[in-house]
């Protein structure tokens, strides 16, 4: 509810005046040109109960509105989101942030102590450079890696879709397609992440999302390095198009001396080769679920042996040993051919072989016009016997000798020349 300029003015210099909010990529929407509405002084913070100026806007079509839910001074001290309460350099809810960073900040929870733990977070705030978190956040140590393995890389805009139309659950709903709600089916009622506390969820307790993220991190696979200790190459997936051999080096040089970077761009994939085992088992151990380049997460594997891959090969899987599908339709194993005996000749015409070549007679088909054919062997001789014989094949001519086909007396024309000179 909204505070009049003329109603209670306790503490009214702490009330909040900022000219923009301070918010995550996911709840500002993926449209860069949006329209705000401003109230000042609209709402009372949910956390320090301080009016504060309010924000409204939709992030996207389809998409449902929504508003700012603490003020500034809050966001700040935990380094949130001003809509969702989520971490804005992680993308994750505090308790599993606080978690990760071993971080144990005790907010006071009573009206008067909380209202002198903020007056002194703010005086610490302006006196800092704005750059970096203030309070436990400011002075924890470096991110563990379940953190970086957590991190979402990419904003998750699917989170802005409209809530469930209840009347359309009951079958009621009238509005159609103008409803500004979804017409989908609820989950389960009884699943946990129904229901939801934001102030749980800014102190870092009894939070449902935390609690499933946490199961996740312990149940995340690792990545052992192989027996073969020859093996100093990597494996990195999901490239893109737009990842150089440059960025690579310069996000592996760290871990040890690299020998070779092999980019292949059809397969979006790179094998990076170090100059030693240990460089590599670095690496992996620095990079597996947490190399984000360009904003895409590569995957992070170790190579095979050349021994292994041919193994693989043979037995239907590829080089990363997946499982290859055989492919449906193609024909079997050919069987082998039989055995042939050395001393049959070659038949290539499929001819009798009880029969000469030399008396077989190739016979032109029978005339439309006889009634009975005369039998295989007796039809008209394709060549007459009048004339000289043929030349003997190339195999049965004397050495030395050569046959033109120029002076084949059978070729078209001999006759005529003969029969012309005389």
């Amino acid at each position: 509810m909204a505070t009049s300029l003329g109603s209670n003015t306790y503490n009214r210099q702490n009330w909040e005046d900022s000219d923009f909010p301070i918010l995550c990529q996911t709840c500002l929407g993926e449209n860069p040109y949006i329209r705000m509405t401003k109230e000042k002084y609209g709402k009372e913070c949910k956390i320090c109960a301080r009016p504060f100026t309010v924000f409204r806007w939709c992030p996207g079509v389809r998409m449902r509105f929504k508003k700012t839910e603490v003020c500034q001074t809050c966001s700040k001290m935990k380094n949130v989101c001003q809509t969702c309460l989520l971490d804005l350099e992680y993308g994750l809810p505090i308790q599993v942030r606080d978690t990760g960073m071993s971080i144990k900040d005790d907010i006071p929870r009573s009206d008067v102590n909380k209202e002198y733990y903020t007056q002194n977070m703010e005086r610490e705030i302006q006196n800092s450079d704005s750059t970096r978190p203030v309070g436990m956040l400011g002075k924890a140590q470096n991110p563990s890696d379940m953190l970086l393995k957590l991190a979402r890389a990419t904003p998750y805009y699917k989170r802005n879709r409209p809530h469930i139309c209840s009347f359309w659950v009951k079958g009621e709903c009238k509005r159609g397609e103008e409803c500004p709600y979804r017409h989908e089916k609820p989950t389960d009622p009884d699943d946990p992440l129904a229901d939801q506390n934001i102030k749980d969820r800014y102190y870092g307790i009894n939070d449902p999302v935390a609690d499933k993220l946490l199961k996740r991190a312990s149940s995340m696979p690792r990545l052992d390095p192989p027996e073969d200790k020859s093996i100093t190459t990597l494996y990195i997936g999901g490239l893109g198009e737009n990842v150089t051999d440059s960025e690579l080096r310069n996000n592996f040089y760290q871990y040890g001396e690299i020998r070779a970077i092999t980019l292949v761009q059809r397969q979006q994939c790179a094998f990076i080769q170090f100059a030693t085992r240990q460089g590599a088992e670095l690496a992996a151990e620095k990079t597996f679920n947490k190399l984000i380049i360009n904003g895409c997460r590569l995957a992070v594997k170790w190579g095979r042996s050349q021994a292994a891959k041919e193994t693989d090969v043979k037995d239907g899987f590829d080089e990363m040993g997946t499982g290859l599908e055989p492919v449906p339709g193609l024909p079997t194993t050919l069987p082998p051919p039989p055995a042939l005996e050395e001393e049959a000749p070659a038949n290539y015409f499929n001819l009798d072989p009880s029969s000469s070549p030399a008396l077989m007679n190739i016979s032109l088909p029978p005339p439309p016009g006889l009634p009975n054919p005369p039998p295989s062997g007796f039809g008209v001789p394709m060549f007459h016997p009048m004339g000289p014989p043929p030349p003997p094949p190339m195999a049965l001519r004397p050495p030395g000798h050569i046959h033109y086909p120029s002076q084949d007396p059978q070729r078209m024309g001999a006759h005529a020349a003969i029969r012309h000179s005389d």
